[in-house]
């Protein structure tokens, strides 16, 4: 990577520290950011077992902290960076939200709600579409997922019955 940084890679290391602080409170290390007009709007990372709620996913979270700062839920204008492929109820939020642009690291073939799995995120069925763009800081997001999930099989063995 160069010396110098986009203005993507800037935000998506805005939402790599965001996954990072996830993964260190045992989150699935996911963050995401929001901007708009060049101002941070939302950013959050996954809190789903801190929260006890399957919903509190990254994107879901920054969506909330930005209509509040917006009041408005319509994000009209405003580009969501995320470290790992929105999930189908996340790409769904998005959608709904009038999100301009997505932009996130690593593809999600299992589970993915944007492209790799499931097209939602410019279904032609759907009144809105979402431009995106894929691979920003993916090697430096993919080493944080694959280390979190690293580790939780190792503890996961070794807590196994014998």
């Amino acid at each position: 990577m160069s010396e110098e940084f986009s203005v993507d890679e800037m935000y998506m290391g805005m939402a790599l520290r965001e996954a990072e602080r996830g993964a260190a409170e045992g989150e699935v290390p996911c963050g995401a950011v929001i901007v708009k007009d060049d101002l941070v709007i939302g950013k959050a990372h996954n809190q789903t077992e801190m929260l006890k709620d399957p919903t509190a996913h990254a994107e879901i979270l920054a969506i909330t902290q930005a209509a509040a700062e917006l009041e408005n839920w319509r994000l009209t204008d405003a580009v969501m960076y995320v470290t790992k492929e929105p999930c189908p109820m996340c790409a769904g939020a998005i959608v709904l939200a009038r999100i301009k642009k997505v932009v996130w690291a690593v593809d999600d073939p299992k589970r993915g709600g944007a492209r790799s799995k499931f097209e939602i995120l410019d279904h032609t069925d759907l009144n809105h579409r979402v431009e995106m763009e894929s691979g920003v800081l993916h090697d430096e997001c993919k080493a944080l997922l694959q280390g979190f999930f690293r580790a939780r099989r190792a503890e996961n063995k070794a807590t196994a019955p014998e």
